[in-house]
């Protein structure tokens, strides 16, 4: 796998990690393809109610929550990119599974499926 490849992915993953702590809509905006969909089990939001939730909800960092999100796993094959992603955030511990494309010479997330983290 090319470095740049890989490091370009990452960079997405740690603007995601960012967007998440911080409340940053913005940042998730832009990281976001417009027509994603993102699902947990018996959940179904469009970006936008989900940018709604987060704008909504208490912020990780003003909590004094630790950032310690991490990349578990990434896989990328040509332009497009899967990432497993482990995501404590107020309180709970999710697993996250990113789907990226690459088009118009970025990466974006175009598919967030996430759950509560069961024992492993």
């Amino acid at each position: 796998m090319d470095i740049n490849v890989k490091e370009a992915v990452i960079n997405t993953v740690n603007a995601y990690f960012e967007g998440l702590h911080f409340a940053d809509i913005e940042k998730l905006h832009a990281i976001f393809s417009h027509d994603c969909v993102l699902k947990a089990p018996g959940i179904r939001r469009d970006l936008d109610s989900w940018l709604s939730l987060v704008a909504a909800r208490e912020v990780p960092h003003e909590k004094g929550d630790p950032f310690s999100y991490k990349v578990l796993q990434l896989e990328v094959i040509g332009e497009q990119a899967l990432v497993k992603a482990y995501c404590p955030l107020l309180g709970q511990e999710y697993i996250d599974y990113l789907g990226l494309l690459y088009e118009n010479n970025r990466w974006r997330i175009v598919n967030k499926m996430y759950a509560p983290k069961v024992g492993e």
